[in-house]
């Protein structure tokens, strides 16, 4: 047998191609390659959402404390209501209900006094936080001026709670309540806690009322 010159037995086994292993072996690193590749993508495609999530929420987060603190400022000592006659209703505060009136700007409404009614509604993680408003006259809400439908503040929450305080017979400020008992007079501090579905709490937002009552509660 004639042997080959190595010049001719390498071009021989460039000609020869790739063995099946050698083809296995690169499909397994493209496949791999790929497989790390998509992971990367996904992996930042997820931070990416829970950034925009977590950017939505803290605006919308701003956005409704905003509003509230904003109301709440507002609130004037004006009579909406009479109970049994003689009782003038200036600041009703339950756990989960606030009325008050506070003059609505132009772009709002009509403009003037108008009744704020805070309040929840649904159960579980699908309660909702709700504004209604009616204008005010002669110390009585003008029927026919309620802004149908409410206004939904925020959505989606497991659980909204209000708080009061004002002076107690020492001067001081009182404890928190979770009922206002003086509706004919406005509380000095208004807390407002939000609980979203997610569980997680915004910041207790704490509010003093301009005109909340400076003499100590009887």
């Amino acid at each position: 047998m004639v042997a080959l010159p190595i010049a001719a037995r390498s071009g021989a086994a460039r000609m020869r191609g790739f063995t099946m292993i050698e083809v296995l072996l690169a499909m397994v690193l493209l496949a791999a390659g790929l497989a790390l590749a998509f992971a990367v993508i996904r992996s930042a495609q997820a931070v990416g959402a829970r950034g925009e999530a977590i950017a939505a929420r803290s605006e919308r987060m701003r956005a409704v404390e905003g509003f509230l603190r904003w109301r709440l400022a507002g609130a004037l000592p004006i009579t909406f209501d009479t109970e049994g006659g003689a009782r003038h209703l200036r600041f009703v505060g339950e756990p989960e209900r606030m009325r008050f009136v506070a003059d609505l700007p132009p772009y709002l409404g009509h403009g003037g006094p108008y009744l704020h009614e805070l309040q929840t509604d649904g159960r579980g993680s699908q309660r909702r936080l709700l504004l209604d408003l009616s204008m005010v006259q002669a110390g009585r809400v003008v029927a026919g001026t309620t802004v149908r439908p409410p206004e939904v503040l925020a959505d989606r929450l497991q659980a909204v709670r209000f708080r009061y305080r004002g002076l107690d017979p020492q001067g001081g400020l009182g404890d928190w309540q979770a009922q206002w008992p003086w509706p004919e007079r406005m509380p000095l501090q208004v807390e407002v806690v939000i609980e979203p579905d997610d569980g997680e709490a915004w910041p207790p937002m704490v509010v003093s009322l301009p005109h909340g009552s400076a003499g100590a509660a009887p």
